[in-house]
């Protein structure tokens, strides 16, 4: 809205007012006086994809905005949260009325039973020399088999990264040159500027052509697109979580909904032990199914009880907002917000004096605290107000037009994919990070620097066991992947993983399978090198752990003590953890190092949850 407009509502305060996290951030510290009008008769505050918010940082930032609002305006407006895809109802309105002293309701929509059109496909990925040029056929006859499933359907692709994105739709894009039929691909990620961002949302709610839009997460929330003939999902979904709100796209409009899973095998038939040629992503696509389309299962959400870096947000905010404050009267305002409830009070103490000897706060002559030297750096930046990092990138233009943006510098001449098309660098504005390039025909590839922060909840893990320990079919599967589940499960069977805690790999490897979730696996896998053990955990989402052992080591013994202790510990403030080990968020690197390991050990790890399963093999 422009200034005017903004000053009018000011002034005259009604209707409805959309806004985000940030700008209500920005009112609270530089207009307190505004939010006074604005706000002092609010009745109602809603929360889209609330689920969202419980997960991350930005959650947390919502409520401590919220409770503040109200402690400025003496009202508690009611709060309406909105989700499709919520797995623990309790946690949710736990979380929604946090600071405000009242019950929340939560009716629940019974959907009944829905149908449902599943496919799943699967393709080997065989590399051949003909002419000694590597050819890999499995992955071109991927994407051969979706071109033509997508020919005259409006599709939304779904991959789980940027990347697969982008590589998808350059060749799904190449074939249809190929075969002169329109170009009817988009991709809509992230990185794609929002102007091209727009223009495909607007294209694929209004355009008589069936567009096919490659997407990630973008796509799964509540944008508006209109009705879709299908969604096709290119490997497993990171989450049951994530295959709801991607299922939720389509069968809209009273349209019975169609989802096609494609994945590319890659065999290990050389590995050097039984488990190499086990296909996990495979199994966790059946797992996710299974659950959320027979049994409407969600995985639970955890809001952080030790988030410390938001502590830090929000102190410097509100000393931002009232100028200076006693410790006594900061610890009164930010620590009593319901988000920091679990941390105590020489917890914020550490803090504070850390936040002194950085220079981030300092004391007044009458014992006060302000924003110190270098902390002004910190708020007077506009990105202070975002509490999610913002990686830096560099911004792709062809001519006068914003491709999108990249996290590297492509030297002129190199070629790279980005919104399904491949560009060349012709110049690079290095101080205004700005790359110039050129359309160019012919596929290429991009990649971002990203952590893969998927989990895995142990009920998805043993829903994984159980399907590998069943004979039971699955109508939405091809022959090949029936066939191929088949193979998995004679593996599975005769290796012993199924019904052994403890399976042997090779001379000197084991492996451990508590058919646990990731958090209750690395904590596992902490305990176990704490016990001297060398354990390790070979992929973030992977569901055992591997243990070697020198030759002639009582392998067994040493593994069942372990377990033993393990049962016996309650307390992980003693684990071997990594320097550096903590939960990812923007203000880390101004919160001690201490904090940073204990949220760690009491937001991630499950010391309780990983013994109860334990007791369960052992017993």
């Amino acid at each position: 809205a422009s200034v005017t407009e903004k000053d009018k509502l000011v002034k005259n305060p009604k209707g409805i007012l959309q806004i985000t996290p940030e700008s209500l951030e920005s009112l609270l510290i530089h207009k307190r006086g505004a939010c006074l009008s604005l706000f002092s008769d609010l009745r109602f505050v809603i929360i889209d994809e609330v689920h969202q918010f419980m997960r991350d940082s930005r959650g947390i930032q919502v409520l401590c905005l919220l409770e503040r609002m109200q402690r400025l305006t003496g009202k508690i407006p009611r709060r309406v949260g909105l989700s499709a895809t919520l797995g623990n109802i309790e946690v949710a309105k736990n979380w929604l009325s946090a600071g405000t002293d009242r019950a929340c309701a939560a009716p629940v929509s019974e959907e009944g039973k829905r149908r449902i059109r599943l496919f799943m496909e699967r393709f080997t990925k065989v590399t051949e020399e003909p002419d000694g040029q590597n050819v890999d056929r499995g992955t071109a006859e991927h994407y051969e088999f979706l071109y033509r499933m997508t020919l005259d359907q409006k599709t939304i692709i779904f991959t789980n990264s940027r990347e697969e994105t982008e590589l998808v739709l350059s060749n799904l894009r190449n074939i249809a040159m190929k075969n002169k039929t329109p170009d009817v691909y988009r991709v809509h990620h992230g990185n794609i500027s929002a102007v091209l961002r727009e223009q495909a949302e607007d294209e694929m709610k209004n355009s008589e052509e069936k567009l096919v839009t490659g997407a990630t997460v973008t796509l799964e929330l509540g944008i508006d697109i209109g009705s879709l003939d299908q969604v096709v999902q290119i490997g497993a979904p990171a989450t049951v979580s994530s295959f709801a709100q991607r299922l939720g796209r389509c069968g809209r409009r009273g349209q019975v909904p169609q989802l096609l899973f494609t994945f590319v095998d890659e065999v290990h038939a050389t590995a050097s032990d039984s488990l190499g040629p086990i296909n996990w992503t495979f199994i966790r696509a059946i797992a996710i199914i299974e659950l959320y389309t027979k049994h409407r299962w969600i995985e639970p959400l955890s809001p952080s009880r030790f988030p410390y870096a938001l502590l830090y947000h929000q102190t410097m905010s509100h000393l931002l907002s009232v100028g200076e404050a006693t410790p006594q009267k900061l610890a009164q305002d930010v620590l009593g917000l319901k988000s920091f409830m679990h941390i105590p009070q020489e917890d914020y103490k550490l803090l504070l004096n850390h936040l002194i000897n950085i220079e981030h706060i300092q004391r007044t002559e009458n014992g006060g605290l302000i924003i110190g030297r270098k902390g002004e750096g910190i708020v007077n930046d506009f990105h202070f107000l975002a509490v999610f990092t913002i990686p830096e990138y560099y911004l792709v233009k062809c001519e006068n037009s914003a491709i999108g943006t990249v996290d590297k510098l492509y030297p002129i001449e190199t070629r790279f994919a980005l919104a399904g098309r491949t560009w060349e660098t012709v110049d690079i504005n290095e101080k205004g990070k700005i790359i110039f390039v050129k359309p160019v025909p012919g596929i290429s590839t991009v990649d971002w620097d990203v952590d893969f922060k998927a989990e895995l909840h142990t009920v998805l893990v043993r829903k994984m066991r159980s399907i590998l320990d069943s004979s039971e079919s699955f109508p939405y599967l091809s022959e090949s992947c029936r066939e191929r589940l088949g193979e998995i499960r004679f593996l599975a069977k005769n290796s012993g993983i199924l019904n052994n805690l403890v399976t042997r790999l090779s001379e000197n490897k084991y492996a451990i399978f508590p058919w646990m979730g990731t958090r209750q696996l690395y904590t596992l896998h902490y305990l176990l090198l704490k016990n001297g053990l060398r354990s390790r955990i070979l992929w973030r989402t992977c569901v055992y752990i591997e243990v070697e052992f020198r030759t002639g080591s009582d392998a067994l013994g040493l593994l069942s003590r372990a377990f033993n202790e393990i049962l016996n510990t309650n307390d992980l403030s003693g684990l071997p953890l990594p320097e550096n080990i903590q939960i990812d968020s923007k203000y880390n690197e101004y919160v001690p190092s201490s904090l940073l390991k204990k949220q760690f050990i009491n937001d991630f790890l499950d010391l309780e949850g990983l013994k109860a399963i334990l007791k369960e093999h052992l017993c």
